[in-house]
């Protein structure tokens, strides 16, 4: 009998978790959510001169943009990764993590990393750099932070004694490659290398902190949640090496499409046009491998709420590649350059995609975390309707209002008039916000009634139920 199957005799795949680590890691993540959604709804309203901070400089928009999207990037996404990847990977490896006292030490030394940053924010300490704004002297602890993750994950991949399935293929790249990208992003253009090179520098920091850190960590937990969920194998391990070798050689490459129609040489920016087209094929058939897979249990989409959270990033993630494919291109970037256009796709790949896949894992998880089946399936339909609509809407108005803002200044009008023209524009993200922002409210309320042991009488199981019918 081999190691793995005694492995899988003997040890019980629960007792490696750190159920009340990742309950909090997602808690604190939602926490963060909570605080960027608020961020992303005083921006709103701040364009359309609704804004009720109005002359407090602490509380001034362009500090509120920044806490926005940290708050997202380090303070929702990377602590719902972190509490998943307690969850999957010594479940996958049959291995605890390198140290639980090193896993709480992470916990409490993220938050304060998270905390301090938008400290340093809104007192004017934030960094010249796009998705880097960290002050200066968090970059070092953040870096440490990092070595610290890679540590405490790599040594029980290390340690399994079969070959690694391709979730835990797609987990060792954001173990290895963000400390390297946040030291480029962070250190290279503030301390070493300014003017164009830094421009460089920074588009490809910008670019890779979400193709080389959040990407493979969202696809790696569908290679691991989606087989689970709807009981059988991945469609295709080829088409899955396939994915992860194209994310891996053509990722790095794309970040200069930030900087198009810029002094950075122009073999950089053709290079990266071709790299960020190449990518759209990439995810095609990273999309085509999950959705053979749910072929002939496509009511699972309707029955089990996570599959849908899923699935809908999924497709949510096609769009999103399919248009930067299109947005690349130098042509369409004389229309849409620095829109809302670039606005509404970047909202649609960091909440449509990677934020709707953490809330299916939530979902999912959460009931097992607790011990408690969930509150309210209704208040789950309310809240994924609410997101999903909200943030479609909030994707078509942004992109529309990016195209006449593009024509507003192709014809030469003065500024004044294309800031006029969005108005409507800004409205509708105002009411689409606030769908998003009732979505999250539903999902706050069910999990602290599901906490408090609550449950609705006929309340259908919306993940499998894990606990009997309540009498």
């Amino acid at each position: 009998m081999s190691d793995a199957v005694l492995d899988r005799e003997t040890i019980d795949p629960d007792q490696l978790v750190n159920r009340r680590l990742v309950a909090l890691f997602f808690l604190m993540a939602l926490v963060f959510l909570s605080v960027a959604i608020l961020g992303g709804l005083l921006m709103a309203l701040q364009l359309v001169h609704w804004n009720p901070l109005r002359g407090i400089e602490l509380l001034s928009p362009g500090r509120w943009r920044m806490i926005h999207t940290n708050a997202v990037a380090y303070g929702f996404l990377a602590n719902a990764f972190l509490g998943a990847l307690e969850w999957s990977v010594p479940r996958m490896t049959l291995r605890p993590v390198a140290s639980r006292a090193l896993s709480w030490f992470i916990f409490v030394a993220w938050q304060v990393i998270v905390l301090s940053t938008a400290v340093g924010i809104m007192f004017g300490q934030a960094q010249g750099v796009e998705w880097g704004e960290t002050p200066v002297w968090i970059d070092p602890v953040a870096m440490l932070g990092l070595i610290l993750v890679m540590i405490n994950f790599m040594v029980p991949i290390a340690q399994a004694k079969r070959p690694p399935y391709v979730a835990l293929w797609y987990f060792i790249a954001p173990f290895i490659w963000p400390p390297l990208t946040y030291a480029m992003g962070n250190f290279m253009p503030q301390y070493w290398v300014s003017g164009t090179g830094g421009g460089a520098l920074t588009g490809l920091f910008i670019h890779d902190l979400v193709g080389l850190f959040v990407t493979p960590l969202g696809w790696g937990l569908m290679y691991y949640f989606v087989p689970i969920l709807l009981k059988k194998p991945i469609w295709s391990h080829g088409l899955s090496l396939v994915g992860f070798w194209g994310l891996a050689f053509f990722y790095p490459l794309s970040g200069i499409h930030h900087f198009l129609y810029t002094p950075i040489p122009m073999f950089l920016q053709y290079g990266a046009v071709v790299a960020t087209i190449a990518i759209e094929f990439v995810v095609t058939t990273v999309v085509i491998n999950f959705f053979g897979t749910i072929w002939g249990s496509g009511r699972m989409i309707v029955t089990s709420i996570p599959v849908r959270w899923f699935y809908t990033g999924m497709v949510f993630y096609f769009i999103t590649c399919l248009q930067c494919a299109l947005q690349v291109t130098l042509t369409f970037q004389k229309l849409i350059h620095f829109t809302d256009w670039v606005v509404g796709h970047a909202h649609l790949v960091m909440f449509g995609v990677f934020s709707f896949w953490l809330m299916g894992i939530m979902v999912y998880l959460f009931p097992r975390l607790i011990g408690r089946e969930w509150y309210s399936r209704k208040l789950l339909e309310y809240h994924f309707w609410l997101s999903a609509v909200g943030l479609f809407v909030m994707f078509v108005d942004l992109g529309l209002a990016g195209v006449f803002q593009g024509f507003y200044w192709a014809s030469l009008l003065p500024w004044d008039v294309s800031v006029e023209g969005s108005q409507p524009f800004w409205i509708t993200r105002v009411f689409a916000g606030l769908s998003i922002v009732g979505g999250l409210l539903c999902f706050l309320y069910n999990l602290y009634r599901t906490y408090m042991g609550g449950y609705e009488t006929s309340s259908e199981s919306a993940t499998g139920r894990i606990m009997p019918e309540p009498a």
